[in-house]
């Protein structure tokens, strides 16, 4: 029997401390915790963990170190056992992920990561759903960019609507206005899920699957939107617009929040997300450009002989931008929608600092947070008491709150 939540050692583990996103997610814990919040750093190497916790200051001077590999379920099991919650960086997740996530279901222990991996969280929902909710263990995938600025806007759109007694939900469209990088984990996560649908049928038609991540495909509405790859001009943002490449996996994440949710957006919700590149001849001529690099991109990394040029072109895993290049960066997610009754509403999302990096980090860091030192004010939809979840689902209003006082916008209004 695992120790009781209540009776554990440390209330957040951080595992994949020394890689990049790992150190900036210990930093942001090391200046936002709150007094008295026990925290630990795990990975493979002690000697890096050393360096990792010096490097944060005296805050973080008597952290416990915890060496684990992701492939030792037994250090693993340890490990969740020690902590209330684990926050885990080490990716690519379909490669290394889901031995700790059986951990953390087995133990009770609430988990958080970075993943947009469809095929990493299918598998985890199949294996380990009724695990975690059977033990009360949180498994809330994708708090980074990946998707907690899509669910989160959804969410406080449905909110502000319920409030108004403005109807339901339809057609919704969530535009992305970005700087930033790509990482190199995230690419990895990309090369890898290409690999896995180019060699198996079965797993490519889950990829394709626009309710891929839905607890039950059969209960889904019809007519939802395929995933945009088109440029089009979106009048009501007055601006071109062409696929955003995170598209294929957040809309999965916003409609299993949805179904989680029992469908409470409304019965005629639909979602999609676009890429914004501007107004006139410049905004048009951007969204084509996207769209043909995008696919360019997809081509060249399903290729195996362009294989190699493409990695030797693009940053390495554990690699990443400036602090400088990282404050210059930005997001703003926009979500309009229509209501049953006619009425026109948008929600806002948005942060300065690069979204992949140094926002990242913020939104993973608070979601371990929200776990640790406000879990009883998440209540779950009605008929859950754990399982894998979604951001909006298992931290919902609290977790909005707690990225508003670190600088974010989550805002929503009739317009």
């Amino acid at each position: 029997m695992a120790t009781p939540r209540d009776q554990r050692e440390l209330d957040i583990v951080l595992f994949g401390a020394t890689g990049f996103v790992g150190k900036l997610t210990a930093e942001h814990l090391a200046a936002y915790a709150p007094e008295g919040v026990r925290i630990g750093l795990a990975g493979r190497n002690t000697a890096k963990l050393e360096d990792v916790r010096r490097s944060l200051g005296p805050s973080a001077s008597d952290w416990p170190l915890i060496t684990a590999d992701s492939n030792d379920d037994a250090a693993l099991a340890a490990l969740a056992e020690r902590t209330r919650v684990v926050i885990t960086t080490v990716g690519p997740y379909a490669k290394y992920g889901l031995p700790l996530v059986k951990a953390c279901a087995e133990a009770g222990t609430d988990y958080v990561d970075l993943t947009g991996e469809v095929l990493f969280v299918r598998e985890s929902i199949d294996r380990y759903h009724d695990a975690a909710a059977a033990s009360g263990a949180r498994i809330v995938h994708s708090c980074g960019f990946d998707s907690v600025p899509s669910d989160l806007a959804v969410l406080t759109l449905a909110e502000r609507i319920a409030q108004d007694a403005a109807g339901e939900l339809t057609d919704t469209t969530l535009f992305v206005t970005m700087k930033g990088g790509a990482s190199g984990g995230t690419l990895d996560s990309m090369k890898g899920q290409i690999d896995e649908v180019r060699s198996d049928k079965a797993k490519r038609a889950v990829a394709v699957d626009k309710f891929a991540l839905s607890p039950d495909r059969s209960a889904e509405p019809k007519g939802e939107w395929r995933d945009s790859v088109s440029v089009r001009y979106a009048p009501e943002v007055k601006a071109w617009t062409g696929p955003f490449v995170m598209s294929t996996f957040n809309t999965r994440i916003v409609r299993r929040s949805n179904a989680l949710r029992g469908h409470d957006y409304g019965s005629a919700f639909r979602y999609r997300e676009l890429q914004k590149t501007g107004a006139g001849i410049a905004g048009r001529a951007t969204a084509y450009a996207l769209a043909g690099g995008l696919a360019v991109a997809v081509g060249a990394l399903s290729l195996s002989p362009l294989r190699p040029l493409v990695n030797r072109a693009l940053p390495k895993a554990g690699e990443g931008p400036s602090a400088e290049a990282r404050a210059k960066g930005f997001f703003k997610v926009d979500a309009r929608t229509t209501t049953t009754d006619g009425s026109a509403y948008r929600s806002v999302v948005a942060a300065q600092g690069d979204p992949g990096y140094a926002a990242t980090c913020v939104m993973l860091g608070e979601a371990a947070l929200a776990l640790a030192t406000q879990r009883e004010q998440c209540p779950l939809p009605d008929g859950l008491t754990g399982g894998v979840l979604t951001p909006a689902t298992a931290l919902g209003d609290v977790y909005a709150a707690r990225l508003r006082d670190r600088g974010f916008t989550v805002q929503a209004e009739r317009v």
